[in-house]
């Protein structure tokens, strides 16, 4: 059965580049492929809620650029139903320019994230009606706290992707069910992974995950520690793999255990991995939506 999920944080526009070599100072080089797509984590992770079948909220500032139109028409293709913190800003939304280079799948990504079009409007309760999971990526932390709040009450499961650490994060943590790191994910003090499933296990959150690209997950739930290998593939671009592995996460979460989602959604990831973008891989249908 479908699910509803809302998704908080940030939207960008990407420009992504395929080169042959990573350009040198003052060089130019001619890109072999290119994509235009909405991006931002928490975007990302929502397109791919919504391609595994369910329907997805995104909440994020968008206005009324008319680069807007470009994330807008993006989106619709995935039926996405847009809330916007601001919808009468005239400024840009965020823009990302990435170079992935072909022989290696490394990346490289300039970007402003959400650092100029913070969002301090009052959120109204009933965006979290028919709201199955939440997703919060941490570039829009005042509206998340909110969400965050109201969600606990309502016993509405949240997931924070949390990819590096950002002030505020401490006030909404302790409300959180799963936290999904990244390994450069570090709260204050911590220095290793052993420090971080310390410290987030001490502020209560019950189900913990620490991903790194090709290694295997480190988890920690219900006091209870382990790894999930990742399916090992020749990566063509990584952008975005991550955002895909959380949106993924949140499909598998509401009919799975921790473990398991987190096996399904790594699966997912890693056959995204190996087209270029952070589109074709739906363009190219999975093996499938993974059943379970």
């Amino acid at each position: 059965m479908a699910k509803n999920g809302l998704f908080i944080g940030l939207v960008t526009l990407d420009f992504a580049y395929l080169v042959t070599d990573y350009p040198s100072q003052n060089q130019k080089v001619v890109a072999n492929d290119y994509t235009a797509t909405a991006g931002g984590p928490a975007t990302n992770a929502a397109v791919t809620f919504s391609y595994l079948g369910n329907q997805s909220n995104l909440l994020g500032v968008i206005g009324c650029h008319p680069i807007t139109q470009l994330i807008k028409a993006d989106l619709g293709e995935f039926n996405i139903n847009l809330i916007d913190l601001d919808p009468t800003r005239p400024e840009s939304p965020p823009v990302s320019s990435i170079i992935i280079t072909q022989s290696t799948a490394d990346r490289a990504v300039i970007s402003i994230n959400a650092t100029k079009s913070q969002s301090s409007q009052n959120i109204n309760s009933d965006i979290l009606k028919g709201i199955d999971i939440t997703l919060i990526d941490g570039h829009q932390m005042a509206a998340s706290k909110e969400i965050a709040q109201i969600a606990k009450s309502n016993n509405i499961p949240i997931v924070v992707d949390a990819g590096s650490w950002k002030a505020g994060f401490e006030e909404i943590l302790p409300l959180v069910d799963y936290t999904i790191c990244s390994g450069n994910f570090y709260p204050p003090d911590c220095h290793n992974t052993k420090e971080v499933f310390a410290y987030l296990s001490a502020i209560g959150i019950p189900h913990i995950a620490i991903t790194c690209g090709e290694k295997p997950i480190q988890y920690l739930s219900g006091g209870i520690s382990g790894i999930i290998e990742v399916p090992q593939i020749n990566p063509v671009d990584t952008l975005g793999a991550g955002d895909i592995f959380h949106g993924a996460f949140c499909h598998y979460i509401l009919q799975a255990n921790f473990i398991e989602a987190l096996a399904a959604a790594a699966k997912i990831a890693s056959h995204s991995c190996q087209f270029f973008g952070t589109r074709r891989w739906i363009e190219n249908r999975p093996i499938a939506k993974i059943t379970l």
